[in-house]
């Protein structure tokens, strides 16, 4: 099969990649689409040793597998967890210390005509969510995760900064909670897409320092870190959505001086992320900026680093 393959930071499309051979419990999908995000680029530059195929934003059809899942479409959790260890055990299988991750730590991902993941991560998909937008699951998954981690009711003052793939989402699903919430940015064309949907949008030299409860930072930059530091109140809560390649220099003292909540973000729920796709309580399709084929995936990597570009997706498999 063909598969987009990263070795030492460097890309290669291969066409003789062997299709998986799913072990017990495990399903074979054939991916149709699949987003390049952040984590992605970072694995590009090193953020974690990872060699495979990258990739694990997706949407397929299960080749092989259980009869009631054969045929259809389906999205998948990324963590791939052992069931025995004490995370597992305690009902916290994406912190699985056996576990692989789709296209980021020992399993081969979803830039590939072909995946394998354990029948237990997958979720079919409504007929009313098309391809391009189910697509979004897994990134709106980790959007709604801040919920389920903190509670935020409509007397939150909440600050959400970056307005890149990940911000987008995160501002889109707060503004469900209908909290006071503020977008920061760079750029105002992504600003519009959330001011269309009624969402306060700024830039970050007219942000008021101390003044917000909750500060969500999406860049995966210093730069973003301080905004949001800087925007918080004593006894406030900063959530950290992005990974980060490189490390970051923080003021500890202040931390500890103003009794900050530091909280890491990562993988959230799949049926709720589903569900608020089908009810169309999120509108992910302007975030869609390129199509490519996976013949074109370098291609498709070169514009997804571009200045100013959102989502891309690279089409895969025919529906």
């Amino acid at each position: 099969m063909k598969g987009l393959w990263l070795d030492h930071k460097k890309l290669q499309l291969k066409s003789d990649l062997p299709i998986p051979e799913p072990p017990a419990g495990e399903a074979l999908v054939r991916v149709l689409r699949a987003g390049i995000c952040n984590t992605d680029l970072e694995l590009l530059r090193g953020y974690y040793p990872y060699q495979g195929v990258l990739g694990h934003e997706f949407v397929g059809v299960v080749d092989s597998g259980p009869d009631n899942l054969v045929g259809r479409r389906v999205v998948g959790e990324i963590n791939a967890s052992c069931g025995e260890c004490r995370f597992c055990k305690s009902g916290q299988p994406t912190h699985c210390e056996n576990r692989t991750v789709l296209g980021i730590v020992n399993r081969n991902g979803a830039f590939a005509e072909y995946l394998s993941l354990p029948v237990k991560n997958l979720y079919p998909i409504p007929e009313s969510i098309p391809t391009d937008v189910a697509t979004f699951t897994e990134p709106v998954a980790a959007a709604l995760e801040i919920q389920e981690q903190i509670k935020i009711t409509p007397n939150e003052r909440v600050l959400v900064v970056g307005d890149g793939k990940l911000g987008q989402l995160v501002a889109q699903t707060l503004a469900l909670t209908g909290c006071d919430l503020l977008a920061l940015g760079r750029h105002r064309e992504k600003l519009d897409n959330l001011e269309a949907r009624g969402i306060k949008t700024g830039f970050a030299d007219a942000l008021t320092d101390r003044a917000f409860d909750i500060a969500v930072e999406c860049t995966g930059n210093p730069a973003g870190f301080a905004i949001a530091r800087r925007a918080l109140r004593p006894r406030g809560i900063l959530v950290l959505k992005s990974t980060y390649a490189g490390d970051l220099t923080i003021d500890a003292s202040s931390l500890v001086v103003d009794e900050i909540t530091l909280i890491g973000s990562r993988c959230g729920p799949f049926d709720k992320a589903i569900a608020a796709l089908s009810d169309n309580r999120l509108d992910v399709t302007p975030l869609i900026h390129a199509r490519y084929p996976l013949d074109d995936a370098i291609a498709a990597f070169d514009r997804a680093q571009t200045r100013g570009v959102l989502k891309v997706l690279l089409e895969i498999g025919q529906e």
